[in-house]
């Protein structure tokens, strides 16, 4: 039986050139390898867009109506064997998708490797993150630094450049002048701290 993977980190942690690569291992061996995202990441539009500058257009931008589970079977019996299927930014499905990818490692016998953030940047969890914490068969985390040299595990919204711990959970990066940083627990208390007292 092959496995339900979840592979998170913080911002600029590599999953996006992580998910990229395996894509390159499976194909260079001859292995059909698809990847999906969901439409919610508008950044990079139908492309997988890596902090290094590695780009790859995604087979299947998944909406919220979708059952993924149908989408692998129609895939199959239009193209033949596959044999990984690969989920950018992941943490922006439902939990019901997540279930459709877990029925797709068991049942379709096909590895399926997520890459997603565990939390948001006020600490609280996506969905489609929590519920792989769930049910994954294998959890990994990817590790990066914050800029003080520890390692990161929370993720930081910067509006206009300034520090922000409160709004929509799902604002992404480069749009309305929103960006993200990597930050270790202390730096990102120290932040949160000096945001209360503006």
């Amino acid at each position: 039986m092959s496995k339900l993977y979840f592979r998170y980190g913080a911002m600029n942690s590599g999953k996006s050139t992580n998910l990229l690569q395996v894509a390159h291992n499976y194909e260079e061996r001859g292995m059909k390898a698809i990847i999906i995202k969901p439409m919610t990441d508008t950044k990079g539009g139908e492309l997988l867009v890596s902090r290094l500058g590695v780009t790859r257009k995604a087979d299947y931008l998944v909406r919220k109506d979708d059952n993924i589970y149908d989408i692998v079977e129609k895939w199959i019996k239009s193209n033949g064997e596959l044999h990984c299927l690969l989920v950018d930014e992941v943490q922006f499905l439902k939990a019901y998708h997540i279930d459709q990818l877990f029925l797709i490692a068991c049942q379709l016998d096909i590895p399926v490797i997520c890459y997603g953030l565990r939390t948001d940047f006020r600490m609280e969890g996506f969905e489609g993150s929590t519920r792989l914490l769930l049910i994954a068969h294998s959890i990994e985390e990817l590790k990066t630094i914050c800029k003080c040299g520890k390692k990161a595990m929370l993720n930081g919204r910067k509006i206009n450049g300034k520090f922000v711990f409160e709004g929509e959970q799902v604002a992404i990066e480069n749009v309305g002048n929103v960006e993200y940083e990597a930050l270790c627990p202390k730096c990102y208390f120290k932040y949160r701290a000096e945001t209360s007292r503006r």
